[in-house]
């Protein structure tokens, strides 16, 4: 068994609290990713579950082990860093197999697992060239790799694909999802992407300034999320805020002061509240609409996105459904089903 659990686990640089009690359970093969804004101590969480950092207060537990004061190559851990970190000097054999070498490990067990970790990631052709030899994604194949052979209980990856481009990045993805499904293993990601996020994760951490904002799978994320913070960060295009104050009827909106739009949930009267949808759950039918002028128009191929407001109101941006008629100065009716809101209060938390 090779879960995690996090007990009101602190972390202090001198008098700055990085790290304001977390408390978090990772079940054995999970794929965990830690996501947030720059900042926000993720990558700080992650250094302290490899041991890099020292806990100031709470527990680490990796399976029933207590882990705050083991040496970092007892955990049980491989973790992938940001930079690929190759010996230039070494081919990629040599790079895969450094660390079982430096442990000590026989030929033959070394050869074994670093042909093992090649036909995983489908580096077979090129383990006897060096890293200026390769391409980023394959520099970064071969830090994976290299974690890879040591066969840890828990892989720690720290925004392993931030140096790639944009298609890159793409494919990494997919190996990264698909190496997950082979190794069945624990794995913690770290990224301050949220498609990275939506696209690999089991389940999500969501941080903000040191704690966790809400933890569930990117749906539950997505569709029921518990606060403003969550719902602007997961999501892209993110979701639109429109703020008002509830009447009888509904909202009505700062910027579309001529307009009161059904809410979802009850409201007292005079209550002061922020509207979210997303620009997806605009449609060419609903039961209620916002007047808007189109400023921007992006089309995507398989789909068209407007950006548009109501004279000096805020940006919304619209899902279109692949509308390619749409031009900027439009008017544009922007319907859409009530019931697809979310609202929240002055503290940001949902109203349900």
């Amino acid at each position: 068994m090779s879960g995690l659990k996090l007990t009101n686990v602190k972390k202090s640089f001198g008098a700055v609290e990085v790290i304001r009690g977390v408390d978090l359970d990772i079940a054995d093969k999970e794929f965990v990713v830690f996501v947030g804004p720059s900042g926000c101590g993720k990558s700080t969480l992650l250094r302290m579950i490899a041991g890099l950092e020292q806990i100031s207060g709470g527990d680490l537990f990796i399976g029933d082990e207590r882990m705050n004061d083991v040496d970092p190559s007892k955990r049980g851990i491989a973790m992938v860093f940001q930079t690929y970190a190759l010996y230039p000097h070494m081919s990629v054999r040599e790079n895969m197999g450094f660390a079982l070498r430096f442990a000590g490990a026989n030929r033959a067990e070394i050869e074994g697992r670093v042909a093992e970790a090649a036909r995983i990631l489908e580096l077979e052709p090129l383990l006897d060239r060096r890293p200026g030899q390769l391409s980023g994604g394959q520099r970064q194949r071969v830090a994976i790799g290299r974690a890879i052979v040591r066969h840890p209980d828990v892989f720690l990856f720290d925004e392993p694909l931030s140096n790639l481009d944009a298609e890159l990045r793409v494919h990494m993805r997919i190996e990264l999802a698909r190496l997950h499904q082979e190794l069945k293993t624990t794995i913690i990601y770290v990224t301050h992407d949220q498609v990275e996020a939506m696209t690999l994760a089991d389940k999500i951490v969501v941080l903000r300034d040191g704690r966790i904002e809400q933890v569930g799978s990117p749906l539950e994320l997505y569709d029921d999320p518990d606060n403003i913070f969550v719902a602007g960060f997961i999501g892209s295009p993110k979701m639109n805020f429109l703020v008002g104050t509830a009447e009888a009827g509904g909202v009505r909106l700062v910027d579309f002061p001529g307009q009161v739009i059904p809410s979802p949930v009850a409201l007292a009267a005079g209550t002061e509240v922020t509207v979210g949808i997303r620009p997806e759950h605009f449609a060419t039918e609903g039961s209620a609409a916002l007047d808007v002028t189109v400023e921007i128009i992006e089309h995507l191929g398989g789909e068209t996105y407007a950006y548009a407001r109501d004279k000096g109101a805020e940006l919304i941006t619209i899902a279109t459904d692949n509308n390619r008629t749409l031009k900027t100065g439009d008017h544009y009716s922007a319907k859409f089903d009530p019931a697809a809101l979310l609202v929240f209060g002055k503290n940001g938390q949902r109203l349900r």
